[in-house]
């Protein structure tokens, strides 16, 4: 299993690229209308996912009902057509990743799971 394509790295390491890519990446994800919607980036993942589903299963009892409270709330405006009031959007500073650490965390036990199953010992003479 691997995590999906990232230019993490390669930003984090220039930080004057950081600097340059910072206005568009909130120009984004303004655009995106999620914020709108009082949900977090991390919302948007797919549970269907089983990687998503461990961690799901890994949160926190608060944290769990919260992210289902953000995902009905959002689904009744989208059926509503509605969006939440402007001041009760998503801050920026409060969309910090909650489940992507644990995802993370979930793909380097498989690689190394995966490591240690196909282990080949050689022996020595």
């Amino acid at each position: 299993m691997s995590v999906a394509p990232s230019f993490y790295n390669a930003v984090s390491k220039r930080p004057w690229l950081a600097n340059m890519l910072k206005p568009l990446a909130g120009w984004y994800a303004n655009a995106a209308g999620y914020r709108q919607l009082g949900l977090k980036a991390d919302d948007l993942l797919v549970e269907e996912d089983e990687a998503v589903l461990k961690a799901l299963g890994r949160l926190s009892p608060k944290e769990s009902y919260d992210r289902v409270y953000r995902i009905r709330r959002a689904t009744q405006l989208s059926l509503q057509q509605k969006i939440l009031p402007k001041n009760e959007w998503t801050k920026a500073e409060d969309d910090v990743p909650y489940l992507s650490p644990i995802l993370a965390q979930i793909y380097a036990e498989s690689n190394e799971k995966h490591a240690l199953d196909t282990l080949t010992v050689l022996k020595k003479h």
